[in-house]
C-alpha cells in the first residue's frame, strides 16, 4: 500500500524546538569573547561627508572602528547591481546611510560611542518623492532618475479604445508597509584560524550573503560561509538587508580578531531596513456594453529609494500582474522604477504585485460601477480560463483555478446575500453603521519571472549516511513557514519512507547546494520540485543495489552500508530543467512569464461606525488554487498570515515620513493589526494541480497578500459609496471625505448611507 504523506497535516519539523523554547536564533547563540557592533548612520538625506571626527576626549582605548577605508576588497553591497556601499565614503544618498562602525564588549558602550563621532556634511536639497524625482534634479548618474523601465503591449491599444462603450480613468496610490517581521534582523560574525569568514544570521537567503561577502573582503567561495540561524519571519525583509549587516558584523570580526555580534533593536530596524515599494498607478480602461474589456493601459511609477536592490525585479512582478487576472486583447503596460533620497525599498511578500493588483481590482470595481454591471459578473466575463492569452502572449494551458476560486469564494461567503442584507441595513438610518462588502480575484506567477530560474541554475541533494539518516539538503531556509516540513513531507513521499525518517539540513553554505533565494513563490514548487526528483534517484539507488525500498530501521541501516561503501555518505543532487514548453523573450518581454499562475478569490465584509468612521471587520473569505497543498495545514496558516498583513496595509498601517526619514518607527505608532482587529476567516483551499510540480504543488507564500486590500476598498465603497484610491484607509481620511460631501448639506453625515446624497 502506497504511504500518503503528501496532502496531510504533518506535525511541524521545527515546530516543537519552537514551542519548548529550544530554537537557537541567532542572539541566542554564545560567542566566546564576543564584542557588540552599532552603526553611525547619516543624519542628512543627501549630501557629501566633508570630514568624520572623533572626539579627542573619550577613551577609544577599548573600541574598534571600522570605516570604508578598512573594507579590504569592493565597497559595494553586490546583488543585481553593485551600486550600494557597504560604509558611505565621499557621499550620502539617503537618511540612515551607514558610516562608522563601532564595536564593544558591552552592547550599550557601543551606542554610546555614537555620540562621539561627527559628521560634518555638505548637505544638498533632497529629493523625496516620486514626483520631485521625476521633476527634479538628477541625483543619480542615470537619465532621469530611473533604474528600470519595462513595457508590454499587447494588440492595438488605440483600436481597443475605439471599440470602447464605456472608458474609465482612475489613480491609485500604495503607500511604504514594514515587514514587521517578530525577530528584528541581527548577523553574528568571526574569522576561522584558516582565514574563512563565518557569518551566521537571520535570514532569507544564505547565498546571497555568500556572493556579497565574497565581493567586499575579495575571498574565493570556500573562505566565506554562512549559516542561517532560526528566523523570527522574513516576508522579504531578510532577503538583501542581511548581506549589509553580515558584511558590517564581519568588518568588525576581522579588525579586531574576535566574533562580533550585529542585533537591531525595533527603531533602528524600521528605520534604516527596506520596506514595500510606494506606488503610483494610473489605469484607463475601455469597456464594452457586454462587459468585455477592450483595452487598458497602465502606467506604473515606483519609488525604489536612493539604491537599486532589487527594484527592478519588484518592478518587473508588478508590471506583469497589473492587468488582473482578466483576458484583454489590446493592452499596454508601462512602468518605472524611480531614485529619491529615502532608504532603499526592497522585497517584501507579492513582491510588487500587492501594489498593481490593488489598482487593477479596485478599477474593476469602477469599471463595473460605469457600466451598471455587478461587479462580480464583470469579472466573470473577463477572467482567464484554460487557453487564455495574458498581456505579454502566454498561453495559459493548465491548472487555471481562477474560475473555481471565484465560484467557491462566492458561495462560501454568501457574496450575492449579504449584499443585499447590506444595502437594506445601510437604508436604515437610525443603525449606528453602515456595512459593505468587498471581492477581488488575483493571479500569482510561482519562480523567478521569464529565464530567471534558468540562470538561477538551482540544486538541491537528498543524501543517506551510512548511519541511516536521510537528510535533504537545500539552501531554501524555514522562515516559519514550513519549509521543513514541506521538504520532508515531499522527499518522504517520493522515497515512500515514514515522515520521520528525513531530516532537513540546517542552510549553510559550506554543506548545502545553492538552491537559490528563498522567495518568489518557488520554495515548495521549484526547491520542493528537486527535493522530489532527488529523492527518486535514491529511490531507485535502494532498489537497485538494497533490492527494495527500506520498511523498517534495520532494514535502512544496513541498505545504507550498502550504498555508503565506506563513505560517510551518498549524496543524490539535482539541478533545476526548465521544462521544454516554456519559451520566454527578455528583449521583447513576451512569452511564458512564469511557468504556471497560482490563483485567489477574496471576500471581506466591514462595517464602518458612523461616529468614529473605524472600519470593523466582520468576515473574511478566501478560496485559492495552489495546485496541491502539500501540507493542509501550514497552507491555511499562509493563507491567513498573508491575508492579515495585507488587511492592516489597508487599513492601519500608516508609514510617516519626514525628510525620508520614518517618523514612527515603532509598533506603539505604527500599528499592525491585532487579533482583535483580525476578522474570523474561512478559507477553501482549491487544488488544480500543475504536471511540472511536485505531486501538482503550485506557489503559494505570496498570493494571500494580494488579494484582501481591493477588496477592502470595494466593501467601503459599498458600505459609504466613497472610492478610496491611496491606502491605508483611516478613520479621519474616511471623515474628510464624508465632510466634503455633506458640507453643502444640512443633514449630518451621520446619517446617510451608501447611495443617498
Amino acid at each position: 500500500m502506497r504511504m500518503r504523506i503528501v496532502g496531510t497535516s504533518a506535525q511541524r519539523k521545527e515546530g516543537i524546538f519552537k514551542l519548548r523554547g529550544q530554537a537557537l536564533y541567532v542572539d541566542d547563540y554564545k560567542l566566546k569573547n564576543c564584542l557588540y557592533g552599532a552603526t553611525l548612520r547619516s543624519a542628512i538625506a543627501f549630501g557629501r561627508i566633508k570630514k568624520i571626527e572623533f572626539d579627542p576626549d573619550y577613551s577609544w582605548q577599548n573600541f574598534i572602528v571600522v570605516t570604508a577605508k578598512d573594507i579590504p576588497g569592493k565597497n559595494c553591497v553586490t546583488l543585481i547591481e553593485q551600486d550600494q556601499p557597504l560604509l558611505a565614503e565621499e557621499r550620502v544618498l539617503h537618511p540612515m546611510e551607514p558610516i562608522v562602525l563601532v564595536a564593544h564588549s558591552l552592547r550599550s558602550k557601543a551606542y554610546e560611542a555614537l555620540n562621539h563621532i561627527k559628521v560634518e556634511y555638505e548637505a544638498h536639497d533632497p529629493v523625496l518623492t516620486i514626483e520631485d524625482s521625476l521633476a527634479k534634479k538628477q541625483i543619480l548618474r542615470r537619465p532621469d532618475n530611473v533604474f528600470k523601465r519595462y513595457e508590454i503591449n499587447k494588440g492595438n491599444i488605440k483600436e481597443g479604445f475605439t471599440k470602447a462603450d464605456f472608458i474609465v480613468e482612475g489613480e491609485y496610490r500604495a503607500p511604504h508597509q514594514e515587514q514587521a517581521y517578530i525577530e528584528n534582523n541581527g548577523v553574528s560574525a568571526w574569522v576561522e584560524n584558516d582565514g574563512t569568514i563565518v557569518a551566521r544570521g537571520s535570514l532569507q537567503c544564505p547565498y546571497y550573503v555568500h556572493k556579497a561577502l565574497k565581493i567586499i573582503f575579495n575571498l574565493p567561495d570556500d573562505k566565506i560561509r554562512v549559516i542561517q540561524a532560526a528566523t523570527g519571519g522574513g516576508f522579504g525583509g531578510k532577503e538583501e538587508y542581511p548581506s549589509m549587516l553580515a558584511g558590517h558584523a564581519a568588518l568588525l570580526a576581522l579588525k579586531s580578531g574576535r566574533p562580533v555580534k550585529m542585533i537591531y533593536d525595533r527603531h533602528e530596524d524600521m528605520l534604516a531596513t527596506t520596506k514595500r515599494h510606494p506606488a503610483i498607478i494610473r489605469h484607463k480602461t475601455g469597456l464594452a456594453k457586454d462587459g468585455k474589456l477592450t483595452a487598458q493601459d497602465i502606467e506604473i511609477i515606483m519609488d525604489a529609494g536612493a539604491y537599486i536592490t532589487l527594484s527592478p525585479v519588484v518592478l518587473s512582478r508588478g508590471t506583469l500582474h497589473a492587468t488582473g487576472p482578466y483576458e484583454c486583447p489590446n493592452v499596454r503596460v508601462r512602468s518605472r522604477a524611480v531614485a529619491t533620497n529615502s532608504p532603499p525599498n526592497g522585497a517584501f511578500r507579492g513582491f510588487g504585485a500587492p501594489q498593481t493588483l490593488f489598482a487593477a481590482e479596485l478599477h474593476m470595481e469602477k469599471l463595473a460601477q460605469k457600466a451598471g454591471i455587478d461587479s462580480l459578473e464583470l469579472r466573470r466575463r473577463n477572467i482567464f480560463k484554460t487557453g487564455s492569452k495574458t498581456a505579454t502572449g502566454q498561453v495559459l494551458k493548465e491548472s487555471v483555478g481562477i474560475s473555481r476560486a471565484m465560484k467557491e469564494c462566492a458561495g462560501i461567503s454568501r457574496y450575492a446575500r449579504i449584499k443585499k442584507e447590506c444595502d437594506r441595513w445601510n437604508k436604515n438610518t437610525n443603525n449606528p453603521t453602515w456595512r459593505g462588502i468587498g471581492m477581488a480575484l488575483a493571479f500569482h506567477g510561482g519562480g523567478f519571472t521569464g529565464s530567471g530560474e534558468v540562470m538561477l541554475a538551482s540544486r538541491a541533494a537528498v543524501a543517506l549516511t551510512k548511519g541511516g539518516k536521510i537528510e535533504v539538503l537545500a539552501a531554501s531556509t524555514e522562515i516559519g513557514q514550513g519549509a521543513t516540513t514541506i521538504f520532508a513531507q515531499i522527499a518522504a513521499q517520493a522515497l515512500g519512507v515514514p515522515y520521520e525518517w528525513v531530516e532537513v539540513a540546517v542552510p549553510d553554505t559550506g554543506r548545502v547546494p545553492n538552491s537559490g533565494p528563498t522567495v518568489a513563490s518557488r520554495t515548495t514548487m521549484i526547491i520542493g520540485g528537486l527535493v522530489r526528483r532527488a529523492a527518486l534517484q535514491l529511490k531507485d539507488e535502494f532498489i537497485g543495489k538494497a533490492k527494495a525500498v527500506p520498511k523498517t530501521r534495520a532494514a535502512l541501516i544496513k541498505a545504507a552500508k550498502l550504498l555508503c561503501k565506506g563513505k560517510s555518505e551518498v549524496r543524490f543532487e539535482v539541478q533545476f530543467e526548465k521544462p521544454g514548453e516554456i519559451v520566454w523573450d527578455e528583449a521583447a518581454y513576451k512569452g511564458d512569464a512564469y511557468g504556471v499562475f497560482s490563483y485567489g478569490a477574496v471576500v471581506v465584509e466591514l462595517e464602518v461606525d458612523k461616529l468614529t468612521y473605524e472600519v470593523r471587520l466582520r468576515n473574511f473569505f478566501s478560496a485559492q488554487d495552489i495546485g496541491k497543498a502539500v501540507n493542509p495545514l501550514l497552507a491555511q496558516g499562509q493563507i491567513m498570515g498573508g491575508s492579515a498583513q495585507a488587511l492592516g496595509w489597508a487599513l492601519f498601517e500608516n508609514a510617516v515620513y519626514k525628510d525620508g526619514v520614518m517618523q514612527n518607527a515603532n509598533f506603539t505608532d505604527y500599528l499592525i493589526p491585532t487579533a482583535l482587529d483580525t476578522p474570523a476567516m474561512k478559507i477553501k483551499i482549491i487544488e488544480e494541480p500543475y504536471s511540472h510540480g511536485p505531486f501538482g504543488a503550485k506557489g503559494l507564500g505570496e498570493m494571500p497578500a494580494d488579494i484582501p486590500v481591493p477588496a477592502v476598498a470595494a466593501a467601503v465603497y459599498h458600505a459609504t459609496g466613497l472610492w478610496f484610491g491611496e491606502l491605508p484607509i483611516l478613520p479621519e481620511k474616511i471623515c474628510h471625505e464624508m465632510l466634503n460631501r455633506y458640507s453643502h448639506n444640512s443633514l449630518s453625515p451621520c446619517g446617510r448611507g451608501q447611495g443617498e446624497g
